[in-house]
């Protein structure tokens, strides 16, 4: 019986502080303009959590085009990260620059709509099979909407998500399960504005036993779901259980809202034309705008009635829901030109192969070392996890992260001129991914696995 190898955490220590060594050594201009980016900005970056990726400061990009990118020390990367999917079509995609060019001469903003919007509403019809949609900056603003519109139209209060869900920050979605049962805030969930119990109820993916206590007392006016987990790592959906999900929110009449922010990656609709899903509400941002701000939300018939019938003229524009710049010009351009010439489903037709030769090339490693991790592919999205069978929830690939380990295995990707999702170990095709980039990456985690294994 073949024995299966353990991590020793002194080497792990030890190779970590040479690849921090040699990403400095390597990054001299990237390290002198975080020193001087921390006398303006916080923790010497723009966003916060910027400080999470691996190495002593984080890359600056120089410029970014298709699926790679350079920084300013001079050196080329394959990214794999893609924007956390808000680069899925690439790095300026010609389409996308070619329509944000004559938008911007003919107005950014201005409050009114263009016929960009028809457009993009008539594809977004086309591909989700919902007949009504509106348009966000992000899609965390068309999850709070939608959460905003589900109360209305239902008189509940009360929101379901999934235990380690990935809804942007949208409040109620920051909420997990304590080992007694209890629904908690989740670790890192800075400065609640009410206990997330008040809001929220969590159960576990794949538990359909668990979403049908949840709903008994009929005071749920939405679950909120990924249709696979994703941020956490991806967890698919066990067979019959997205059906169980529909049945149970149709019998106790609660809306389902389903988020493809980043299950996009599943086809062109998403998981819900690939799956055939049918929820009330669909959300879906980042990918759309092909790098532009942009979210949107669609619904069906019977929701579009209930607005128009519970939302006075006079207070169209009141009540948490819109911004000034939500459904503007420019970003509809944008959308337009991504989704009519970019992220076509020819683009899916050669991405999601892509992805299934990342998958295999990385499952060929781990069972030729006899490593007990697992890889699972979602569409153009793939990811390893440190466990040897795929979790079932949330909770389960949670308890197996290793967050020293992650950091090594991006570091020493990054020192090889590779960019993985630095939250998890995701990659995503891009519709200008290459065979080449892939191959690229199975070579180099072959390598860290026999570091720290051999």
């Amino acid at each position: 019986m073949r024995t299966v190898p353990t991590l020793d955490r002194t080497r792990l220590a030890r190779l970590m502080e040479r690849e921090r060594a040699a990403f400095a050594a390597d990054h001299p201009r990237s390290g002198a303009l975080h020193e001087r980016a921390s006398r303006s900005l916080l923790d010497g970056v723009p966003m916060n959590w910027m400080v999470k990726w691996a190495g002593p400061y984080p890359l600056f990009v120089e410029q970014a085009r298709g699926a790679h990118f350079s920084c300013v020390d001079g050196h080329e990367y394959v990214d794999f990260c893609l924007g956390d999917t808000g680069a899925m079509a690439g790095h300026g995609p010609a389409p996308t620059i070619e329509a944000v060019e004559r938008q911007l001469r003919r107005g950014i903003t201005h409050m009114l709509p263009t016929e960009d919007a028809i457009a993009v509403g008539e594809e977004l019809q086309r591909r989700f099979g919902l007949p009504y949609w509106q348009f966000t900056l992000t899609a965390t603003d068309a999850n709070r909407f939608s959460l905003r519109l589900a109360r209305l139209i239902t008189g509940r209060s009360k929101v379901v998500v999934h235990n380690h869900c990935y809804h942007g920050s949208v409040d109620e979605a920051f909420a997990t399960l304590a080992d007694d049962g209890r629904v908690v805030a989740r670790r890192g969930n800075i400065g609640p504005a009410v206990d997330p119990a008040l809001t929220t109820r969590v159960v576990e993916f794949n538990d359909l036993p668990a979403l049908e206590r949840a709903l008994a007392d009929q005071a749920v006016a939405v679950v909120m779901i990924e249709p696979a987990l994703t941020n956490v790592g991806i967890v698919l959906p066990e067979p019959g259980y997205l059906e169980g999900v529909r049945e149970l929110t149709r019998r106790t009449g609660t809306l389902l809202l389903i988020d493809e922010t980043h299950t996009i990656c599943a086809g062109p609709g998403g998981a819900t034309k690939a799956w055939g899903l049918e929820p009330d509400i669909l959300v879906i941002g980042k990918t759309i705008g092909g790098g532009i701000p942009a979210g949107t939300y669609g619904f069906t018939a019977a929701i579009a009635d209930r607005i128009s019938a519970l939302i006075a003229l006079e207070d169209a524009d009141v009540g948490g829901i819109g911004g000034t710049l939500a459904g503007y010009a420019l970003s509809l351009a944008a959308i337009r030109a991504t989704l009519g010439e970019v992220m076509t489903d020819a683009a899916f037709e050669r991405m999601i192969p892509l992805a299934a030769r990342w998958a295999a090339g990385v499952d060929e490693v781990i069972r030729s070392r006899g490593i007990p991790w697992h890889v699972t592919r979602l569409g153009a999205r793939a990811e390893y996890h440190f466990m040897p069978d795929p979790p079932r929830n949330g909770s389960e690939q949670a308890a197996h992260g290793d967050f020293e380990l992650e950091r090594f295995l991006h570091l020493y990707a990054m020192n090889r001129r590779i960019l993985m999702t630095p939250f998890h170990n995701m990659a995503l095709m891009s519709p200008v991914t290459t065979e080449a980039d892939v191959d690229h990456h199975t070579e180099v985690f072959a390598a860290a696995v026999d570091e720290l294994f051999g």
